[in-house]
């Protein structure tokens, strides 16, 4: 049974917006049309009835029937829930502050949230105006849903530190925009934040994993398996990535130290291996109680 209706009252109706959700309300227009931005023909009703414990559970038939996600609490149980003063709700991690929402429609919920408080790591925030113009140009889509984004806490902390200085926000405002590419880097530590990794995992537990994945990528070596070499060497690079993120640093920054050091090296190959070049240095007189074998030339690599 499918309906076509904007405005309910006594009914519950259960909505289905193509490829997004199932969800249950008594007032489409509010709940679909004016909060989530889709008009009467971009959503239909699939069932509406005045027994609520039948249309809860008929939205968690549905939502398996469909192939969606299907809700944790049953209507019945969120609507009874008391009421908050606020309905948008912030995942708060370590790193990131996550809006419960695509970026298109981030500004809007954001405007209806305004008074809004909200605490991260590095401290609490107010939701203003101001503070909702930094969020919209600073936000990024989560890559695990793109009906999700997020803000970095430390920026969100170093802009209010800086008291979102105006001339820097007009000029970013008025320049060109510019289409950022994700750091694959970054996205590792959001994914391994958002699942608590750095809270509960530890230094050592990851160095036993990377033992694991330098294992399998010994075994794709010899069997000359090119689909599980590259594999491994990205399982690496994931929990080296982690391991550096437990200890307060970037694998990046790593990378760059120890290129800083082999950059100006040189050396030869032998046997398949890069040798450093050594430099010879014979002790005299003076040095020959360092040298247990004194006439004896003893080249110390430098």
């Amino acid at each position: 049974m499918k309906e076509n209706i904007e405005n309910s009252t006594g009914k519950y109706y259960i909505y289905h917006i193509p490829t997004k959700k199932i969800g249950v309300t008594r007032n489409l227009n509010k709940r679909v049309t004016i909060a989530q931005g889709y008009k009467i023909g971009e959503y239909e009703v699939l069932e509406a009835s005045e027994d609520i414990d039948y249309i809860s559970k008929r939205e968690s038939e549905l939502q398996r029937l469909y192939g969606y996600k299907v809700d944790r609490d049953s209507y019945k149980k969120v609507i009874n829930k008391p009421k908050k003063s606020n309905k948008m709700k912030l995942n708060v991690t370590d790193q990131t502050t996550t809006f419960p929402c695509p970026v298109n429609k981030l500004k809007g919920q954001l405007n209806d949230a305004i008074g809004l408080t909200f605490e991260t790591p590095f401290g609490n925030y107010l939701l203003n105006k101001e503070l909702v113009s930094w969020i919209v140009s600073n936000v990024k889509v989560s890559m695990f849903n793109p009906n999700r984004c997020f803000i970095y806490n430390k920026a969100l902390h170093e802009a209010v530190a800086t008291n979102f200085n105006p001339i820097k926000h007009i000029e970013e405002t008025l320049a060109p925009p510019v289409k950022e590419q994700p750091n694959v880097y970054d996205l590792i530590r959001e994914w391994a934040d958002e699942r608590g990794l750095y809270r509960n995992g530890d230094a050592k537990t990851q160095f036993v994993k990377l033992q694991e994945e330098a294992g399998e990528l010994a075994r794709a070596i010899l069997k000359n398996d090119r689909e599980e070499f590259i594999d491994s060497i990205g399982d690496m690079m994931v929990v080296l990535t982690n391991l550096a993120a437990l200890e307060g640093l970037k694998v990046e920054d790593c990378v760059v130290s120890a290129y800083q050091v082999i950059e100006k090296r040189t050396g030869k190959m032998v046997n398949g291996s890069f040798v450093k070049d050594t430099v010879s240095k014979t002790y005299n007189s003076n040095e020959i109680k360092m040298n247990p074998y004194p006439g004896v030339t003893i080249k110390t690599t430098l």
